[in-house]
């Protein structure tokens, strides 16, 4: 069983990342598991998602404690609570600017990948809407799910901007590439 958390602030989409997560495995197959906590509901207040990925049935309803991956819509948020659940071989894809050597200093001994997923978005003319470049990113890091399952779920339950969407993935999935191929030996 693989567990991912996603943690975001209000307003970010996190939540929906989840959700369209979810909905992408279950679409390859997969038995999933998907909730979420977030605290004030407000914009800017934390909020996280959280998703099981089986081949079996999931039969454990508790919080994720250590997770395989951890999308983080906010580097701000790579702190406390979340990073106690990342283990040395939790995968942890970040939205940022920054390159992985800040974070290999930040977060040592941690796997980050950082995705500009604001300037994909922007590029894209998705504006702040990061979710689609994000999973991207995060689907092709953490594999086990198809690029075109992903954006068939994504145009699926997006509402509009259906080309923006699937480029943004698109787009994300190519930088999480080009980065694991710098690293590959």
């Amino acid at each position: 069983m693989r567990q991912i958390i996603i943690q975001g602030r209000g307003g970010q989409g996190a939540q929906t990342a989840g959700n369209l997560l979810a909905a992408a495995f279950f679409a390859q197959g997969l038995q999933v598991q998907c909730f979420a906590s977030y605290g004030g509901a407000r914009r800017g207040t934390p909020v996280s998602s959280f998703l099981r990925i089986s081949r079996q049935p999931i039969r454990v309803r508790c919080d994720i404690e250590q997770a395989d991956a951890i999308l983080c819509f906010d580097a701000s948020l790579l702190e406390g609570r979340l990073l106690a659940a990342a283990t040395a071989g939790t995968l942890v894809v970040v939205n940022s600017a920054r390159d992985a050597a800040h974070f290999a200093a930040l977060l040592p001994g941690r796997r980050v990948l950082p995705v500009d997923g604001l300037a994909m978005a922007r590029e894209q003319g998705l504006g702040r809407i990061v979710n689609s470049a994000l999973l991207g990113a995060l689907a092709r890091a953490l594999g086990g799910l198809d690029l075109d399952v992903l954006t068939r779920t994504v145009v699926a339950q997006a509402p509009k901007l259906h080309e923006q969407n699937i480029a943004a993935v698109q787009a994300g999935w190519q930088a999480a590439e080009t980065q694991l191929q710098a690293v590959a030996p």
